[in-house]
């Protein structure tokens, strides 16, 4: 293979990141399709609301960095099959507070103790200062804010 510049696309760091990404989540995607039949960002607001209870959907959008349309469209799926319910705020009307149902309460559970028994799969052959260093640094790097480098030369 003949490369026509020195960048090396599987050095980049982002495409690292979403292969990384890719290739764990993989076996976890398939779990809670198969079970139940949800998406990606369905999880993730289920998930949201499973470990820090009631929530708007402004709120869940701050915390799992999603666009408030595709929450609006997950917490819709989720509430037809009965995971959740959603509540208007007394105050504003425009704001309607979600929670999860028994059904999403048991769901959650269920998922979280998989997503534990799976976490601990994906690090076991790493030693546990570096499965908290991995951590970190990905945790700084979600953090990281780098835009200078994309304004020109």
């Amino acid at each position: 293979m003949v490369r026509m510049s020195g960048f090396n696309l599987e050095q980049f760091l982002p495409y690292l990141l979403n292969q990384a990404a890719e290739a764990s989540s993989l076996a976890f995607q398939q779990v809670y399709k198969e079970r139940y039949g949800m998406l990606r960002n369905e999880w993730r607001v289920l998930f949201h609301l499973g470990m820090y209870g009631r929530m708007t959907a402004v709120q869940i959008a701050g915390r799992a960095q999603l666009h408030k349309t595709k929450i609006s469209r997950a917490v819709a799926k989720l509430e037809t099959r009965r995971f959740l319910t959603r509540t208007r705020d007394d105050t504003d009307r425009r704001v309607e507070h979600l929670a999860l149902t028994a059904t999403g309460l048991a769901a959650f559970e269920e998922l979280r103790q998989i997503a534990h028994r799976y976490d601990q799969a994906l690090v076991a052959d790493l030693a546990p200062e570096e499965a908290a260093h991995l951590r970190a640094l990905l945790a700084r790097l979600a953090q990281a804010q780098v835009t200078a480098p994309l304004r020109g030369k």
